[in-house]
């Protein structure tokens, strides 16, 4: 089976300028290299600190921010060579949900028009069917049709959430990125949002990719995880085998600092030392290198290439 999404080798470059002339000094490797694929109904996560590029990949497949380089293929069409009009029309297909539930939605508009809204601009549906579908698609994330005459600032921040997940489902897209869905909210309102988009999932037949820092998050809601740091994917494997047998050395680190109520299970804790170098400069051969405890001669001279250790379990770590 073809997969829904797949990506090669993406880039994002942000170019450093100074002067007056707004002359390009270096450049912010923002994304270094992503390559990964997505089958239908599948859901992948993105997982890592601040600012290894997680977002910045959720962004570019979109190309809400112009990839550098690399080929991007959603359902057969090349994402990267498509003028304007046919990427308006792949918006369609592929919507997002943002990480503040509040700063996301128009504070002047109600709930009803919020949801409507893409439909007004993809001129889909009449009047009365988008009205129809608005309904709809508000009780499907657990709120009244009445409450569609609300505006933001009267709900709270898990019904927020809610309103742009409804939002983000008014095209029927076949891909959902969501973009840190949960970090905003309660740890109790956490449980809720999740289940909701395991519901969702299964009667609309969505694709996610999930972006987040929280492993805890993703064990829950993710099939395959892929692990980045600094710009690049270092592990890549089915949640189950990441959880039970982290190869890379920097997802093992993750995983010790995840808290488990079970002190039977729990895992010594691995701290490391230094902090992640600048993607303006980033360290030559493993972006790992300078913090990792099993450190070679060669890691400082080569990039290990993301390899298959175990079927469907990948790796960029010469231990392997």
């Amino acid at each position: 089976m073809n997969p829904l999404l797949t990506v090669e080798d993406l880039k994002v470059h942000f170019p450093i300028t100074k002067g007056l002339i707004s002359r390009t000094v270096g450049h912010v490797y923002a994304v270094d290299g992503v390559s990964f694929a997505l089958a239908k109904g599948e859901t992948l996560g993105l997982v890592g600190e601040s600012g290894c590029g997680k977002t910045t990949t959720g962004l570019a497949v979109l190309r809400l921010i112009e990839p550098t380089g690399g080929r991007i293929t959603f359902a057969g069409r090349d994402v990267t060579a498509m003028d304007h009009e046919h990427l308006r029309l792949l918006k369609r297909d592929i919507q997002f949900i943002f990480q503040d539930p509040y700063s996301s939605l128009d504070p002047r508009m109600t709930v009803n028009q919020i949801i409507a809204e893409p439909m007004t601009i993809h001129r889909m549906n009449a009047p009365a069917e988008r009205r129809e579908r608005v309904a709809f698609l508000l009780e499907k994330v657990g709120l009244s049709p009445e409450q569609g005459r609300r505006h933001p600032h009267e709900f709270s921040g898990g019904q927020r959430q809610r309103i742009g997940i409804a939002r983000a489902l008014a095209l029927n897209p076949d891909l959902v990125i969501g973009d840190e869905p949960v970090s905003a909210l309660d740890v109790s309102i956490q449980a809720q949002i999740i289940n909701l988009l395991i519901e969702l999932q299964a009667e609309f037949g969505l694709s996610y990719i999930i972006i987040a820092h929280d492993l805890a998050v993703v064990e829950h809601l993710c099939d395959r995880i892929a692990v980045m740091y600094l710009g690049k994917i270092v592990e890549t494997a089915a949640y189950g085998d990441i959880y039970s047998r982290p190869r890379h050395p920097y997802t093992q680190a993750l995983l010790s600092a995840v808290p488990v109520a079970d002190p039977d299970i729990r895992r010594q804790r691995i701290l490391l030392s230094g902090d992640v170098p600048s993607p303006i400069q980033p360290p030559p051969g493993c972006a790992f290198h300078p913090r990792c405890r099993h450190r070679m001669a060669h890691c400082s001279r080569e990039t290990p290439p993301l390899k298959e250790v175990a079927g469907g379990h990948a790796t960029a770590c010469f231990l392997y």
